[in-house]
């Protein structure tokens, strides 16, 4: 694996590494961690990498690692957004797989591109939209898959932060407030597109119609900080959307609960291991992780028996287990794929253009 940023400060970048080696499938082998070569040299000191293997740009990486024997098979991109078309690109056309954080690009016409960019080179091209990577996520889905909740009725996803409720400081709030590397969305493209892709990628239905109320709390702030939204789904469900980065005292609290005619479920990011299942008779189920009823999903995301917790680097670890599946041509991989980039770049601006206009209810097309 060769990585693109995870440079001195990066917070997603040793995320990536750990995910990505975590069941010794994948090595972190290479980089262009910086668009400054001194700090790309650091960096690479810091993942322990070969000296040689710690390239100034991407160019370079991608061409001397092409002239090697032992290069690289795919890169993972975990820069900021405005960096991953260009990255991607640059990848792909090189004949490389990769795999991007999310959201997939800064604007849904890039996001287009990209996608023409992945057909013509034939490559596989995955997203981490890490949540997927949960077990009880895929039981969840699973489970809605094989009818347990009827037809779905309503979806409610929140995900509230409260790490922006001051005034931005620091590199990760510095670079995600400037819309030039953002894009136009703040609190829609860094969470509201987990929270939104959460919802469908359980549920299995899409999002046709939503009334979006963006805001910028904090003053000075040049994107969203605060957003809520109304979602109609494909099957005549109606959902609700909540992402927030000014909700103090919230830490990552990303929970979701979807209402069927004969049960309904509720799962929470920061009770990850236990999904609640509620029944029509008055039941009240409790799924937990690595209990061993639990379906062929779940249990191949599981690496614990129960009572041994697995939380994000674990979830995060079973997309870069996907795509190596992906990358060995096996089948039953789930992890998330350009259609996911191409609806949550969408989201992000259908509901800003709509926020601001105060269009009310507006179609979701991609």
């Amino acid at each position: 694996m060769g990585l693109i940023g995870g440079g001195p400060g990066s917070f997603i970048g040793p995320v990536h590494r750990i995910a990505a080696e975590l069941d010794r499938e994948i090595e972190l082998v290479a980089g262009a961690f910086s668009s400054s070569a001194e700090k790309s040299k650091i960096a690479g000191e810091t993942y322990r990498i070969d000296p040689a293997r710690a390239y100034p740009d991407i160019a370079t990486m991608l061409a001397s690692e092409a002239a090697r024997e032992d290069g690289i098979d795919f890169v993972a991109i975990t820069t900021p957004n405005h960096m991953h078309l260009p990255a991607a690109k640059a990848a792909l056309e090189a004949g490389i797989a990769v795999i991007c954080d999310k959201p997939a690009t800064t604007t849904l016409a890039q996001a287009h591109e990209l996608a023409a960019i992945i057909e013509k080179a034939g490559k596989p091209f995955a997203l981490t939209y890490t949540y997927s990577g949960y077990p009880l996520v895929r039981e969840a889905r699973a489970r809605i898959a094989a009818g347990a909740l009827g037809t779905i009725r309503k979806v409610t996803v929140e995900y509230p932060q409260g790490w922006l409720s001051k005034p931005d400081t620091g590199k990760q709030a510095e670079w995600r407030g400037d819309p030039s590397r953002s894009g136009v969305g703040g609190c829609i493209a860094d969470i509201g597109v987990h929270a939104f892709h959460l919802a469908e990628f359980i549920t299995g239905l899409r999002v046709t119609r939503l009334l979006a109320d963006l805001g910028t709390v904090v003053e000075g702030r040049a994107v969203d900080d605060d957003c809520q939204m109304f979602l109609r789904f494909d099957n005549g469900a109606r959902g609700s959307l909540l992402a927030s980065q000014i909700a103090v005292g919230e830490r990552n609290g990303l929970s979701i609960r979807i209402y069927g005619e004969k049960a309904a479920l509720r799962w929470r990011q920061e009770e990850p291991n236990q999904l609640w299942i509620f029944h029509d008779d008055g039941r009240s189920e409790l799924v937990q992780a690595g209990d061993p009823a639990l379906g062929s999903d779940a249990q191949w995301a599981s690496r614990t028996p129960g009572g041994h917790p697995e939380g994000y680097l674990e979830a995060f670890a079973n997309l870069y287990r996907d795509f190596a599946r992906m990358l060995r041509g096996e089948e039953g991989a789930l992890v998330p794929g350009i259609e996911d980039g191409l609806r949550g770049m969408a989201l992000i601006e259908t509901a800003v253009a709509a926020s601001a206009a105060g269009a009310g209810w507006v179609d979701f097309t991609v």
